[in-house]
């Protein structure tokens, strides 16, 4: 990209939202700091962030429980019966090991059909974990892919986001969650490829204070055995071209929900499973499928369907703006006007912003949430130092070794 040319996308951006007061108190250029010697400045291509690109807007509900997700066996007329709902905004991430955790609480039933109800990401999961152990499933839901809640997400490995309250965690929960974490996040590297459309990315985090760390009291949650601390790099003044003094860097794993979807229900079918179009109006007609073993995966449906008055939704709403195939890079920073900043590049377009409003549980596109998000971005994306005439851009690459796994634990 010329610079020419990059200043006038980012002009473009402003002038369609009328920005020229409204920048964020941390959108200024980065001082003109040498890089430390031996290391070439970041040369990343500019987002192109405005209104005339978006593409379109998704909203997705979380099912989020203060307690945490539930994984529990129990019995509904003379059926076991075993609970695997309430990941909040992890399901895609702990997916993989909740069903391992399933199909082990399914195994003294000495059964071999099972039933599956829903069809995001935590039952095809728990589907397909049961067919690697021999089990006949069949998985009963309302919508499939790519109508469930799981296509709407932003969709990386991210296990502890809106999942838990720490103070009602207890060890026995905490166990099931190792378990899960570490389950779930080597099957996700074995899957890397196109096939399943999971990726390694380089995932910046624009700050003026490095060590700062947001979210919340979650971090213990992660084992020591998965905190090498081999991959977080913090880049200085000088070292990297957005608008704040620091920029941490870190490897990410990446999907895209709607390759990844498709490809789980090509393999469950491809393995003899069956996938039948239902809607469950209480537990009783439950009892009567003909699989002796049930497995509950309905997210926000154990609301009513389960009477779980703990679950609230978290409301997700994500903005789509035309994808660029130079963008190979995510980044986030916090925003002084309330929005998400954050810029996610996918080949179906570049996801801007992201929400999360407990207790809401409208599925309708929010204007304002929308305005404040794309205006966050358009500021930051404003502020960055343009390529380089006559350099190649930085291009992210595989890590040579798997990265902490504290790295993808929603710390900014």
């Amino acid at each position: 990209m010329h610079r020419r040319d990059a200043l006038k996308a980012g002009a473009a951006a402003l002038a369609s939202w009328g920005l020229s007061g409204c920048r964020s108190a941390t959108a200024v250029r980065p001082a003109a700091t040498a890089p430390r010697p031996g290391r070439p400045p970041l040369q990343l291509a500019l987002p192109r962030i405005a209104r005339d690109r978006i593409i379109r807007t998704t909203v997705g509900l979380r099912p989020h429980r203060d307690g945490g997700f539930v994984v529990r066996a129990d019995k509904l007329d003379g059926k076991l019966l075993v609970h695997n709902y309430g990941h909040g905004g992890a399901g895609m991430s702990l997916a993989w090991g909740c069903g391992t955790l399933v199909a082990d609480l399914a195994r003294p039933a000495e059964a071999t059909r099972a039933a599956v109800i829903g069809c995001g990401a935590p039952g095809l999961c728990t589907a397909r974990q049961l067919q690697r152990r021999g089990y006949d499933v069949t998985i009963y839901a309302a919508t499939v892919p790519p109508d469930t809640t799981s296509n709407r997400s932003w969709a990386g490995y991210t296990p502890t986001t809106a999942l838990i309250l720490p103070e009602r965690r207890t060890p026995a929960w905490d166990r099931q969650f190792t378990t899960a974490a570490e389950i779930s996040y080597r099957q996700l590297q074995t899957m890397v490829g196109p096939k399943y459309g999971i990726y390694w990315i380089d995932a910046y985090n624009g700050t003026d204070d490095p060590e700062a760390r947001g979210g919340g009291n979650d971090g213990d949650l992660v084992p020591e055995h998965l905190r090498p601390g081999r991959d977080r790099e913090v880049l200085g003044p000088g070292e990297h071209p957005f608008p704040t003094r620091y920029a941490v860097r870190a490897s990410n794993l990446a999907i895209e929900p709607s390759i990844y979807m498709d490809a789980l229900v090509d393999d469950f079918l491809a393995a003899g499973g069956r996938v039948v179009i239902r809607r469950f109006e209480s537990r009783q007609q439950l009892v009567g499928l003909p699989e002796p073993i049930i497995v509950n995966c309905t997210g926000l449906g154990s609301f009513s369907l389960f009477d779980d008055k703990e679950l609230v939704p978290i409301r997700g709403q994500l903005t789509f703006v035309v994808p660029q195939p130079e963008l190979n890079y995510r980044v986030s920073s916090r925003a002084t006007n309330g929005g998400n900043a954050g810029i996610n590049p996918r080949s179906d377009g570049i996801v801007v912003g992201n929400s999360q409003d407990p207790g809401d549980w409208s599925l309708d596109v929010k204007e304002e949430i929308l305005a404040r998000n794309l205006e966050a971005a358009a500021a930051f994306v404003s502020g960055m130092r343009p390529p380089s005439m006559s350099t190649r851009l930085t291009r992210s690459a595989p890590p040579s070794v798997p990265p902490a796994a504290e790295s993808f634990f929603d710390w900014e």
